[in-house]
C-alpha cells in the first residue's frame, strides 16, 4: 500500500535534510517561468520544503531534490544552456533531482498518470534515448517512497 504524501514529508523532515519551504509566490513565479503547473505531490513537497538532500548531506547525498530556482529542462541540466533545442531532448522534460555525476531524475510534464507526472532516469550518457532512460516512478510520491524505503542510490537499477 502506498504511503501518504503527508507521511513521506514528515519522514523527510524527521530523518533527512529539507530546505525551508517555498512560498506560494515562489511557486507561482516558478510555474510562470516554466509554463507548467506543479501536480499535487510536487506542490505539497515544495510547500513543505523547497528542495532536500536525502539520506546524507551533500556532497555525499545520493539524491538532491532541487529547489524550484534550479529546476530547468533536462537538456539544459545535462548538456548546458547552449543545447536548449529539440536535438537534445524534449522541451517537456525537466531535471527534478540531482543524483550526482551529471545524472538526474526527470519529470515529464507532457503527460500525467492519475493526475501525476511520471519520473524518468536521466542518465547523461544515454539521454534522450528512451531505450535507456526508463520510467522510474509513476508519481513523485512513488519516487519518494522508493528512495526512503530502499535508502540506496539509483534504486531502480538492480544492485
Amino acid at each position: 500500500m502506498a504511503t501518504s504524501m503527508r507521511c513521506l514529508l514528515d519522514e523527510i523532515s524527521r530523518d533527512h535534510f529539507p530546505y525551508p519551504p517555498a512560498t506560494p509566490q515562489e511557486i507561482e513565479e516558478f510555474e510562470r517561468r516554466v509554463g507548467w503547473t506543479l501536480d499535487p505531490d510536487l506542490r505539497a513537497f515544495y510547500l513543505h520544503c523547497n528542495g532536500a538532500e536525502l539520506i546524507e548531506r551533500l556532497p555525499d547525498s545520493p539524491y538532491q531534490l532541487l529547489p524550484l530556482s534550479e529546476i530547468v529542462r533536462a537538456r539544459v541540466a545535462i548538456f548546458g544552456k547552449r543545447n536548449d533545442d529539440d536535438a537534445h531532448g524534449p522541451a517537456s522534460v525537466y531535471a527534478l533531482c540531482d543524483v550526482q555525476d551529471g545524472n538526474y531524475v526527470l519529470v515529464d510534464v507532457s503527460r500525467q498518470e492519475k493526475g501525476r507526472y511520471p519520473l524518468f532516469d536521466g542518465d547523461h550518457e544515454a539521454w534522450p534515448d528512451p531505450a535507456y532512460c526508463k520510467q522510474v516512478a509513476s508519481s513523485f510520491a512513488e519516487f519518494l517512497e522508493q528512495v526512503l524505503r530502499t535508502r540506496r542510490s539509483l534504486y531502480w537499477i538492480p544492485g
